[in-house]
Formats: structure tokens, C-alpha cells, sequence
């Protein structure tokens, strides 16, 4: 490590408040799938900033088309209109097949609208405010205080408790452990399609169809967190569309604004006609033009490129690719995802794989303590696929 990067690290630790513990590398540029270090190291990028980059890094028509916004009009406030929102929301309504849009300005912003608009849809229906919403254990949808409410992980939740009631938890994949925690009181059911942070878990088609069922027979509204999994990253533009079903909210994130900070809840039916209403939900920054900019003109680019159907020809490289490793390797006890969204689960913590692979010129990240995770940009192709695996197997010893 250079002078440099040490002097630089030095003066985030005194100055950041210290709630990541982060790799000892500075950043300064990307390009493509490369990432490069202030001392001019290059890397490969299998990560995308926590599956942002959709787009990789630079792309020079969003560029452009932000330089041009800012140039013209960056905020007014929620109380106008601008266009860029109504052309974002457009074209996220065709891509969803969901009816109104709600612009925030994060993914975790999302999930609290989303949790919002489902309690009051049922205060509405029932004239009472002491529903029940059902989460899954393992979950992750967040870190404020709603979105940390219906994140499965207890070791998450505890020291901000007490968070907000009635939340409870089912599992993936076992329905009977969702009907056991049903009750009249029940208002919303939430889940990821693919659970991210939580090991990358798909729900089952049997799972996923099943709760649609339950939602629709209870009035129930089914709310799908794709924040990490939405956006091309599977193989369809949403998740759920591989599953033949829609839910009444959909939460999106991360690549809407591939790197500009920028969310969305989604409302379909009665959820978007008989829930949040004129003064009960509220943003400064969302849907301002440059945020929406950005998220139209990354719609755009994914219809013009193909970028769904790119996801679909080169994801199956890249599981049979690591199918490969899990099939050499004793200590590798599960590969499972969909799409680019991919995990290789080992019999021990990865952390030291994780340093080496940095060392090596490799960005990866985990998902839990034995879990690689492969979230790559949506625009690679077979032989970036060659050059991670080559890249891994090193960092695997």
C-alpha cells in the first residue's frame, strides 16, 4: 500500500464514523467492468457497488445525460411536476406492469413506503390500526427503523428495539411456517423474490405461488422486495415475472439509477387506489429531474442494448463456471442463484478469499460468513466470465 492510500485511509477513519469496516483500498475511477485504486491498480469488478453498476462504470450516454440535466434543472420540490419523473415512471410502470409509482431516494426508503401504504390500505378497509405484517427469517430489506423491523436477522434488530409492532416471521420456502404466524390481523406479507444479503436464497415457484394465493383469498397484500434482484439481474427485468404472478407492491433500488441515488415503490390495483393519499407519505429529493433522469435514461438503455436478454444468454456461462469450481472443490457445498445473481457457499468463512481475491485484482463480496457472492455488471460477456474464474482460482489457493 502506497503513502498515499495509507495517508487517505487514515483520514476517513479519523473523520467517517466508523459503521463499516472497509477494505483498505481507495477507489478513484471506473471504467467498464475495471475499477481502478488512486495508485492506479486495476481490478475486475464482480460486484457492481452492491449490484448498482448494471450499466458498469461510465457509461458515457447516462453520463451525457446527466451533464445535460444538471445543466438544466436538478430540484423543485414535489409541490411541481417535471418531466424526467413522468418519463421515468413510464417507463418503470411498462417494465413492471404495475400501476402508480412512488420515486424515494433509496432502497430502504422504498420498503418504508411499501410497509406505509399496506397499513394504510388495511386502516382504510377495517377502520382499525393493529395489523400484522409477516416477514421472512434471513431476510434483509434495510437500515431504518421499518425496513430493519421486517429484516429476518434478530442480531440486526436487537439493539434498536423497541421497532415498530406486529411484525412476524415465516420462512423461505416452508409454507407452513408462513400459515402458522397467519392471523385476521395480517395486512401484508413481505419478501425478497431472491434473498441477497441472506445467502441467495430463490423462492421456490411452489413458495411464491402459494403466498399469491393466500394473499388474494385474505386480502392480503403481497409486497416483493427486489431491490438487489429486480432490474434485469435474474434474467427477466423483475424477478417475479419468472414466476407467472404480480404482487400489490414492488420496492426496486440499487440499478434504477446505476449510481445515481434513486428507489421506487410500485403500487398495482387496489393497493395503488386505496392506500396512501395526499399528505400521508413525503419526500424533499424524491423523483427531483436528475435522479429521474437518471433512472430513465437507464430504462432506456436497457431496451435499446437488450440488456434482459444479454443477462440471459451469458448467466448460463457463468453457473457452469462456477459450477465447475464447486465440482473441483471439497470445500465448496452449494452453488445456487438466478441470473447474474449468484452464490458459491463454502464449508468455512471467505474472508481471507476475499482479501486474497483483492490482492489479485478481484472485487467480490460476501453473503453471510461463507457465502461468495457474484453480482456482476449486467453487460459482461464470456470472456470477463474467463478472466473472474482464472482470477478466483487463484485467490482460492
Amino acid at each position: 500500500m502506497s503513502e498515499r492510500m495509507k495517508q487517505v485511509i487514515e483520514e476517513a477513519e479519523r473523520d467517517l464514523l466508523h459503521t463499516y469496516n472497509r477494505f483498505p483500498i481507495v477507489f478513484d475511477r471506473g471504467e467498464g467492468l475495471s475499477l481502478f485504486d488512486i495508485d492506479g491498480k486495476r481490478y475486475l469488478d464482480f460486484f457492481s457497488g452492491i449490484g448498482v453498476f448494471a450499466l458498469g462504470h461510465g457509461n458515457r450516454e447516462l453520463n451525457d445525460a446527466l451533464k445535460r440535466q444538471v445543466d438544466k434543472l436538478v430540484h423543485t420540490s414535489n409541490y411541481f411536476y417535471n418531466e424526467p419523473a413522468i418519463d421515468a415512471a413510464r417507463r418503470l410502470k411498462a417494465a413492471s406492469g404495475m400501476d402508480r409509482v412512488f420515486f424515494t431516494n433509496s432502497g430502504a426508503e422504498a420498503v418504508e413506503g411499501a410497509l406505509k401504504a399496506a397499513r394504510k390500505y388495511a386502516y382504510l378497509r377495517d377502520g382499525v390500526a393493529d395489523h400484522e405484517i409477516i416477514a421472512l427469517e434471513n431476510s434483509f430489506h434495510g437500515r431504518t427503523m421499518g425496513a430493519l423491523a421486517v429484516t429476518g436477522k434478530k442480531a440486526y434488530r436487537d439493539p434498536f428495539e423497541p421497532l415498530i409492532g406486529n411484525i412476524r416471521f415465516g420462512k423461505m420456502n416452508d409454507i407452513a411456517s408462513v400459515k402458522d404466524v397467519l392471523s385476521d390481523k395480517t395486512c401484508a406479507i413481505i419478501m425478497e423474490t431472491v434473498q441477497g444479503e441472506g445467502g441467495i436464497h430463490p423462492a421456490t415457484a411452489d413458495f411464491l405461488t402459494e403466498i399469491r394465493r393466500i394473499c388474494d383469498e385474505r386480502d392480503i397484500l403481497l409486497i416483493l422486495d427486489e431491490i438487489q434482484c429486480g432490474m434485469g439481474r435474474t434474467g427477466s427485468m423483475f424477478a417475479y415475472q419468472q414466476y407467472g404472478i404480480l404482487p400489490d407492491i414492488v420496492t426496486t433500488a440499487k440499478a434504477l439509477g446505476c449510481g445515481v441515488p434513486i428507489g421506487a415503490f410500485l403500487l398495482r390495483g387496489k393497493a395503488a387506489e386505496k392506500s396512501l393519499a395526499a399528505g400521508d407519505h413525503g419526500t424533499t429529493y424524491g423523483g427531483n429531474p436528475l435522479a429521474c433522469t437518471a433512472a430513465a435514461t437507464v430504462l432506456s438503455l436497457y431496451e435499446s442494448m437488450h440488456l434482459v436478454e444479454h443477462v440471459g444468454e451469458v448467466a448460463p456461462y457463468l453457473a457452469e463456471k462456477l459450477d465447475g469450481i464447486k465440482s473441483r472443490r471439497s470445500d465448496v457445498i452449494d452453488h445456487r442463484g438466478l441470473g447474474l445473481m449468484r452464490g458459491l457457499e463454502f464449508d468455512h468463512p471467505v474472508g481471507d478469499i476475499l482479501n486474497r481475491a483483492l490482492e489479485n485484482g478481484l472485487v467480490l463480496i460476501n453473503a453471510g460468513a461463507n457465502i461468495l457472492r457474484f453480482l456482476p455488471p449486467l453487460v459482461i460477456e464470456k470472456a470477463d466470465v474467463d478472466e473472474m474464474i482464472d482470477l478466483l482460482e487463484r485467490s482460492l489457493g
